[in-house]
């Protein structure tokens, strides 16, 4: 049972949209590969550290289908985002021209505002709009955009976008493409050699439990040679090690995007998760988590708000009860179920380590919580 594999305290846990359980091994795998190469040796324990990093990377070229080169650990999606669009030429070119949703979660935006040029547009497609419409999109992905941004997956609405056919078409008006996986990695599969867009940034805390500060900026090799990052530092050295304040050489790799002297801890963290995840493979994450979402989905059907298709909705459900809600959400506290609530409604999300039985838990503690209103 793969409930076993991950520290689970008391209670239903169905917040996996926020932060994930760490797995039981996370503390043994961090002191084998942080703590002891600094604690057992005289030695800098650089050597033993990049390497450990390294299997981040790896991990993330496994989950992705993609070289691990073309991808660089970040601190977070909104410094990853702010390095990728100053380093490129066309993003930063006068009167640029960038398309987000109204929905997209707002650091992404604030990053866009800050890092684009003064003269740059920044267009939203609205709310109302449906996401998971290719045909929406191609109202908006007009050949004077030069950026298109897309969320895989729209946190507080459950939407999950039709990214390949996004992708596709935003190729057909030569606009760049950006996938923010934050919502989506670990739960809704993803593969980045047959997407073929330019650029993905993600996280490892939600889906991938991984624990927050183990971001990622994926490049495709198309894109990699016309980007100059400005945020450099000597892990964006060609040789970090070489040590010439004269001479730098951007990194060949994605890598030319690390900066200066990186965190360790935190990638080590999520790479023993995002290799777990990896190896146990993300369809049938999927397939678990869209049965326990197709029961809520079943019992609850007249409060549900978010898609229920499995090719539109996320990994999480969006449960709207009005005037109810804070009625549900007080019984959902007191049975120790653990959710939150945001603009639309009640996010639910379960992950591999729920049960069927928890589920059910959580539609009785519901259904009882309404008969008692």
């Amino acid at each position: 049972m793969l409930k076993n594999d991950f520290c689970m305290a008391d209670g239903c846990y169905l917040l996996n949209h926020s932060v994930g359980r760490p797995l039981k091994n996370t503390q043994q795998y961090l002191a084998q590969h942080y703590f002891l190469p600094w604690e057992s040796s005289s030695k800098e324990p650089w050597q033993q550290w990049l390497p450990a990093v390294e299997q981040f990377t790896t991990a993330l070229g496994k989950l992705f289908n993609a070289p691990s080169s073309q991808f660089c650990p970040q601190v977070n999606l909104s410094s990853g985002l702010t390095k990728l669009l100053m380093s490129h030429p066309r993003l930063q070119q006068k009167n640029c021209k960038v398309l987000m949703v109204q929905s997209d979660f707002p650091s992404m935006g604030f990053a866009m505002q800050k890092a684009l040029p003064e003269c740059a547009q920044i267009m939203f497609i609205p709310e109302h709009e449906n996401l998971t419409d290719i045909s929406v999109w191609q109202r908006y992905i007009t050949c004077d955009i030069d950026l298109v941004f897309i969320s895989h997956v729209y946190s507080n609405t459950g939407v999950q976008s039709p990214v390949y056919d996004i992708v596709a078409m935003s190729k057909l008006t030569n606009s760049l493409s950006i996938i923010d996986v934050a919502q989506s990695a670990g739960v809704i599969p993803l593969d980045l050699s047959v997407l073929d867009a330019d650029f993905m940034i993600g996280s490892s805390v939600k889906w991938l439990c991984g624990g927050p500060g183990a971001a990622y900026l994926w490049i495709n090799e198309n894109q990699i040679e016309c980007c100059e990052p400005k945020d450099v530092g000597w892990f964006s050295h060609q040789n970090p090690f070489e040590f010439d304040i004269n001479h730098f050489e951007y990194n060949a790799s994605a890598l030319k995007f690390w900066g200066g002297t990186p965190s360790v801890a935190p990638y080590i963290i999520a790479a023993n998760s995002i290799a777990y995840f990896a190896a146990l493979g993300i369809n049938k994450v999927r397939a678990h988590n869209f049965e326990m979402i197709t029961l809520i989905h079943q019992h609850l059907s007249e409060f549900v708000v978010s898609p229920t298709l499995s090719n539109e909705c996320s990994g999480t459900v969006i449960l709207n009860f009005n005037r109810q809600q804070n009625a549900v959400l007080q019984a959902l506290n007191k049975a120790e179920v653990s959710v939150d609530a945001r603009k639309y409604g009640i996010r639910v999300s379960p992950h591999v380590y729920n049960t069927t039985d928890e589920i059910h838990m959580f539609i009785l503690t519901i259904e009882q919580a309404l008969k008692a209103v």
